[in-house]
């Protein structure tokens, strides 16, 4: 019994009826990006189309219709996350922006010389230089929780990190390398003992699984929308409403005020204290539509088909010689790092893109992790709801395809 009906899913998705060099796209790139369906599409179109209107400012139909379908966005991802309340989500540009908000605000108001800030081996680099940068500025010291060999992280070598000088954990929910699903619910509770907010990085969790950032108990949460087939350039930092309240602005300017002088400002109150200038409402716009598209779906199902293809694609790369996957951590999410013997992951991914296959090779923003790894690439395919077994297939051809031209 299908989990869910792919055909009638990619049907959805515009982009994915083309050819590429002459074969059908598989796109397995997901976890850079993901592609976006027709009702996101037309919600953009629409906006532009009928409604075209900055919003909080004008008394007009089409701001305050705009300025009605912003807020609306904002109350349906506090449902989809879960949060107590809609001024805990904040527009951004992405999880990267959210990130140094969270560090450029709460870190500098609260960071002082000597003091630490902990993150993890296995962090994609919005989640490493936005700390480098401010405890550079404060002379505190940036700590680095390691992981094992299978890509797990090792939570009694985390612990004992903790110390009194400890201020903020920053850690990802899901590898973007790895594919490994971080226990963060233990991570919290565990600095939660030693009264440490904790941020995490949803950017690969949010698309793959249910969140609920009160259960999580999480302090900071931050996603994209382009990695949940909703916009480019937008994105949420959800914020425990007291840390955001106690927390000043990020940025200066119009929204973001209640009252300007000379003399001095006073800030709006949340959610608009971080939300400075004419926001991406054509993006929020779309993440929202996103968001309907995701639950009506439902992530169980969403999690179950994908759970099938790491499965598979897993098994069938396990077959091919000199194929050795990166990252074998005991809960894994849709994504599969990998290296072949006697060839780079730039010429894996050109060979296998004239057979109409798009993979991630490289560092995937995680160089720090890929010299703990050893290696100085990996290529990387990933998952969404619209791929199929039949993909997985083509890329086990195209690698063969490598094999033959490498002669190896």
């Amino acid at each position: 019994m299908k989990i869910l009906d792919i055909e009638k899913i990619r049907a959805d998705f515009p982009i994915l009826r083309q050819s590429i060099r002459g074969r059908s796209l598989v796109y397995l790139d997901n976890a850079a990006t993901s592609q976006k369906p027709r009702s996101v599409i037309e919600a953009i179109g629409s906006y532009y189309s009928e409604q075209n209107a900055n919003v909080h400012r004008g008394v007009h139909y089409l701001s305050e219709k705009a300025t009605e379908e912003v807020e609306n966005v904002r109350v349906r991802v506090k449902k989809f996350i879960k949060a107590q309340d809609h001024r805990e989500v904040i527009f951004v540009r992405g999880t990267t922006e959210a990130i140094n908000l969270v560090a450029q605000s709460y870190g500098r108001a609260h960071l002082q010389a000597g003091d630490e800030v902990m993150i993890t081996e296995m962090e994609h680099h919005s989640n490493i230089v936005p700390w480098q940068i401010v405890c550079e500025e404060k002379g505190a010291r940036l700590k680095v929780a390691p992981i094992d060999d299978a890509g797990d992280l090792e939570l009694d070598l985390l612990e004992s990190l903790f110390s009194k000088r400890t201020r903020l954990v920053a850690l990802s929910h899901i590898s973007n390398v790895l594919g490994t699903i971080n226990p963060v619910k233990k991570v919290i509770e565990m600095a939660h003992r030693y009264q440490v907010p904790v941020l995490i990085d949803g950017a690969q969790a949010v698309p793959h699984m249910n969140i609920d950032v009160q259960d999580l108990d999480c302090d900071f949460y931050a996603f994209s929308g382009h990695k949940m087939y909703g916009p480019t350039g937008i994105g949420v930092l959800y914020g425990k409403r007291g840390l955001l309240e106690a927390m000043p602005p990020y940025q200066g300017g119009g929204d973001m005020i209640r009252k300007v002088t000379f003399e001095g400002t006073e800030y709006n109150d949340l959610p608009y204290k971080f939300e400075a200038g004419t926001p991406h409402i054509a993006g929020i716009i779309g993440l929202g539509a996103a968001v309907d598209y995701i639950q009506g779906m439902g992530l169980e199902k969403i999690a179950a088909h994908e759970n099938e293809l790491l499965q598979d694609a897993t098994q069938a790369l396990q077959k091919i010689s000199g194929v050795e996957i990166i990252g074998k951590a005991r809960d894994r999410a849709c994504v599969l790092s990998f290296v072949m013997e006697g060839v780079h992951p730039h010429d894996v991914g050109t060979i296998i893109d004239q057979e109409g296959v798009a993979i991630r090779v490289g560092h995937h923003c995680a160089m720090p992790l890929m010299k703990r790894l050893g290696v100085p690439a990996t290529a990387r395919a990933s998952f969404a709801v619209y791929n199929s077994h039949e993909d997985i297939q083509a890329l086990v051809h195209g690698l063969r395809k490598v094999r033959e031209v490498f002669g190896c």
